[in-house]
């Protein structure tokens, strides 16, 4: 299963290290999901991350491991030319690499993201949402 995950959930996973957000980074971990990310979606993930001083967690050290090796993840180049978040036109990067990727979910708490809801195959659902569907496939 193909997903984006919003900078908000990575964010979370570092702060609550039993919590829905936590959960969803742990199964991109063990495999059990592909994590699509294009150049934009990371450079948010890793300036907000930084921003907020978790650089220094060992968790950050672990995660750009994983994304150095490319495990679990499908890299995509985006055009950066859909605009269909009107509240946030950052957040339309999210919603263009998971198009371009073919993933079914972009997990994020972002309300801005929450209130898109859909974007033609994509559903954009939050963290505890994405885990309840997930058990039940």
């Amino acid at each position: 299963m193909k997903i984006v995950v919003d900078t908000n959930v990575f964010v979370s996973s570092f702060l609550s290290p039993t919590g829905s957000p936590r959960q969803v980074i742990d199964l991109w971990k063990k495999g059990l999901v592909t994590l699509c990310l294009c150049a934009e979606t990371l450079k948010e993930h890793l300036l907000v991350l930084a921003r907020l001083g978790l650089q220094e967690e060992p968790e950050m050290d672990e995660l750009l491991a994983l994304i150095r090796r490319g495990i679990n993840i499908k890299f995509v180049a985006i055009e950066g030319t859909l605009r269909v978040v009107a509240d946030d036109p950052d957040d339309d990067a999210f919603v263009e690499c998971a198009v371009t990727a073919g993933a079914e979910y972009i997990v994020s708490g972002d309300r801005h993201l929450k209130k898109l809801g859909c974007f033609g195959e994509v559903k954009v659902i939050a963290p505890a949402e994405f885990l309840r569907l997930f058990q039940n496939k």
